[in-house]
């Protein structure tokens, strides 16, 4: 169990930006959460099992919604393809690159569909 005054002192960070953080990973399923002297938060999950789009998912709050249905659709369709993307990285991973200090690879160059290059 970690505590949101550690992680945020780690962090150099609120520890109040840090509990807003531990609510949202919590309703995502991600964390649970103990409440006391001895509380605190950990991963529900092994980090090798939490892809970095699973973490994005939980702490995206409202994404851009429009009413026209065409570009509605369009926006899931990318926000979709971009979760499935972010989680070919694992939390695990990148606290591996974090340790290290090495910037993350960028993703390799795919053809783009004819249909998303527009």
């Amino acid at each position: 169990m970690h505590t949101s005054a550690v992680i945020a002192e780690e962090l150099k960070a609120s520890a109040v930006m840090v509990r807003r953080c531990f609510l949202l990973l919590h309703k995502g399923g991600l964390i649970e959460q103990r409440k006391g002297p001895h509380g605190g938060a950990k991963l529900k999950l092994a980090p090798k099992q939490i892809g970095l789009g699973d973490v994005y998912v939980a702490t995206e709050g409202d994404w851009l919604v429009l009413d026209d249905p065409a570009i509605s659709g369009l926006l899931k369709r990318v926000r979709a393809e971009g979760v499935l993307a972010m989680n070919e990285t694992t939390l695990a991973q990148m606290v591996k690159k974090l340790k290290r200090k090495q910037p993350l690879e960028p993703a390799q160059p795919e053809e783009v569909p004819k249909s998303l290059s527009r």
